[in-house]
């Protein structure tokens, strides 16, 4: 696949996939005959999973440290899971705190529109 259709196929633009070359978190593809990048459709499923890693807010040099222990093969298993593990109990932290949030705003909400309504009674 040209770097034009990975783009597409992932939501990425080719300067994102370029840099994410660069830092690491995907392997620079074989090059074809004219010097084009030619990436296997196994990327594509990196590519939505290290999406998905940065759509939960783990960080940049996280994701590159994990892209990096995948690189080096099985012997980096136990790392990995334990990178996901953490991050994952920090997801949980965060969704706790988004929940108690999103309660507050609820009663908030709640709170204004019964003002508003007894501002309709006046």
């Amino acid at each position: 696949m040209r770097i034009s259709e990975v783009a597409a196929a992932t939501g990425l633009s080719v300067d994102t996939l370029r840099f994410y070359e660069k830092i690491g978190l995907i392997d620079s593809p074989p090059r074809d005959d004219a010097g084009r990048r030619d990436y296997g459709e196994e990327v594509l499923g990196w590519i939505r999973f290290i999406t998905q890693l940065n759509a939960t807010g783990m960080k940049q040099a996280d994701r590159v440290r994990y892209a990096r222990l995948r690189a080096q093969g099985d012997s980096t298993l136990a790392a990995r899971r334990e990178m996901l593990e953490a991050h994952r109990d920090v997801m949980r932290a965060q969704m706790v705190t988004l929940q108690d949030t999103l309660i507050l705003m609820d009663q908030k909400v709640n709170f204004y529109r019964e003002l508003e309504g007894k501002m309709d009674h006046v």
